[in-house]
């Protein structure tokens, strides 16, 4: 049977963590909120769905709260956005390839790959720029040949490994021979907003930092080889869900309209790309689908008729880690495969479009 397989899956978080009780005190005082705003502000970190998060920029585990951080300073005055993007992007350069790297080797290691046998280099990032970037560094850190074939997919937000997938599976399907190792490094927490905005302020309750990795094979068994791959461009969507650069960082909107959009889309388009595998929803076997936040998740499962135990992996994640954008749904798989999950597995992920990316996987 021809198809990607998933040899080997590595993930990666940051040294040191943070409640989300502790998160939302650490955003109320370094924003500077009155007590009526942060009585308004922990409702909203209660509802995420998140309990603990990881991120890059914290300096321990432990201690008083307003010193485990230091990149963002206390707002000066109403007007004060924090650092700079100039000033994020040097804070990615720092620490982005460590951890990428981290989870590339994990996922060689778990997958038996030697480092010489690897041909082509996926990365996916979403929130941060700089070249060489994180594809040289894995290249010169694992002692990857300086002649593989690099490509970078950025931008394109949470489902940006979904499309990676699809990328890495054309490679194996043009050449069975190729040996692709795909890395997707998130640093989320780089772009936290000052801004008293409903939409930047569940985009604070709800990202973190995080990096996967995918070896794979054309032959050979693995926990899961892909089927199909599929993409949906939603109609009159395109500002439901921007990811756009600012002066102080990278800005998200988030509309409330995204969960109806998804609710009300997701079902004939999945019902119609099943039917082109000889497929109907009825006969997938598990679900991996990105945990954008709890009320995606709770669309999705009435879309598709789900109960909720078929998204207790998703919301796991969710819960342990946060948002990781690009990366959670490879965080999801890992899971799911450590755990023997049945397949037919739908892994669907969402970002700025609205698009809607899927893949198959058995």
């Amino acid at each position: 049977m021809t198809g990607l397989r998933l040899a080997g899956v590595g993930t990666a978080l940051p040294e040191h963590r943070l409640t989300q009780a502790e998160a939302v005190e650490l955003h109320a005082s370094f924003c500077g909120f009155e007590e009526g705003r942060a009585r308004t502000l922990r409702a909203l970190y209660r509802r995420s769905g998140v309990d603990t998060r990881h991120s890059v920029l914290l300096e321990n585990s432990q201690g008083e709260l307003p010193t485990r951080q230091r990149f963002y300073p206390a707002a000066r005055s109403e007007g004060d956005r924090g650092p700079t993007t100039v000033q994020r992007m040097a804070a990615y350069e720092a620490h982005a390839p460590a951890l990428a790297v981290s989870a590339a080797r994990r996922a060689l290691e778990a997958g038996q790959v030697d480092v010489g046998e690897v041909t082509h280099l996926v990365t996916v990032s979403c929130t941060g720029f700089v070249a060489p970037g994180v594809d040289s560094a894995i290249v010169e850190e694992l002692g990857l040949l300086r002649g593989v074939r690099r490509t970078h997919i950025g931008f394109m937000g949470c489902y940006g490994a979904l499309a990676a997938l699809r990328v890495v599976d054309s490679i194996v399907a043009a050449d069975s021979r190729a040996v692709p190792l795909l890395c997707s490094v998130e640093l989320c927490t780089l772009h936290f907003s000052y801004d008293w905005d409903p939409e930047l302020l569940v985009a604070n309750a709800l990202f973190s930092d995080g990096a996967a990795a995918v070896v794979g094979r054309g032959g050979g068994s693995a926990p899961w080889r892909v089927v199909a791959t599929g993409t949906h461009l939603l109609a009159d969507a395109e500002d439901a869900m921007t990811w756009r650069i600012g002066d102080h960082g990278f800005r998200m909107t988030l509309s409330p309209r995204i969960p109806d959009l998804i609710e009300g889309t997701v079902r004939p388009w999945l019902e119609a790309w099943l039917a082109e595998e000889g497929l109907s929803l009825d006969d997938v076997g598990s679900w991996a689908i990105h945990p954008g936040g709890p009320r995606i998740l709770s669309s999705c499962r009435r879309a598709l008729g789900l109960p909720r135990e078929s998204t207790a992996v998703s919301e796991e994640v969710l819960r342990e880690c946060g948002n990781m954008s690009s990366a959670t749904v490879l965080f999801i798989l890992q899971r799911m495969a450590s755990r023997r999950s049945h397949g037919p597995c739908v892994a669907l992920a969402f970002g700025p479009g609205l698009a809607i990316e899927a893949t198959l996987l058995v």
